[in-house]
C-alpha cells in the first residue's frame, strides 16, 4: 500500500478503547494516533469507506478533564493484524476543531512510545 500519510504515526502506549457512539459498540484499542486520524486495533474487520462516530475513551491528561471525544471518521483502510486474531483499521477523521486537536496533541505527548530512545540499561 502506498504511504499516503501527511504526518509521522505515533504509536501510543495507553490502553484506550475506541467506540461507535451511536451503536455503543466497543470497536476496540488505540493502536496509534495522528491529528489526521486513528488506527484502531479490533477483533472484527471493518468495510472500507464506511462513514463513523468515533467515541474515543481518553486517558488522564493533564490540565483537561474531558473523559470522551467523539470524532466523525471514515474506514481509510482494514487489513489483518500480525495477530491473525485482531485486525488493524484506520480511520481518517473528517472533522477536527481545534479544541480536539489540542487533546490528540496533548495525548500523543504524554503517551507516544518513543522507540528512538534506548533504555539507560546499566552496564556491567
Amino acid at each position: 500500500m502506498k504511504e499516503r500519510r501527511k504526518s509521522e504515526r505515533k504509536s501510543l502506549v495507553a490502553y484506550t478503547q475506541v467506540f461507535d457512539l451511536y451503536a455503543g459498540d466497543l470497536l476496540g484499542y488505540l493502536g496509534d494516533l495522528t491529528v489526521q486520524g486513528i488506527m484502531v486495533i479490533s477483533e472484527k474487520p471493518m468495510q472500507k469507506d464506511i462513514e463513523i462516530t468515533l467515541a474515543i475513551e481518553l486517558p488522564e491528561l493533564p490540565n483537561i478533564k474531558a473523559h470522551r471525544m467523539t470524532l466523525p471518521a471514515r474506514v481509510a483502510w482494514c487489513e489483518q493484524d500480525i495477530s491473525p486474531e485482531f485486525y488493524n483499521v484506520g480511520f481518517e477523521f473528517k472533522e477536527v476543531k481545534e479544541e480536539q486537536q489540542s487533546m490528540i496533541e496533548a495525548i500523543i505527548q504524554k503517551y507516544e512510545f518513543r522507540r528512538d530512545v534506548p533504555p539507560a540499561y546499566p552496564i556491567r
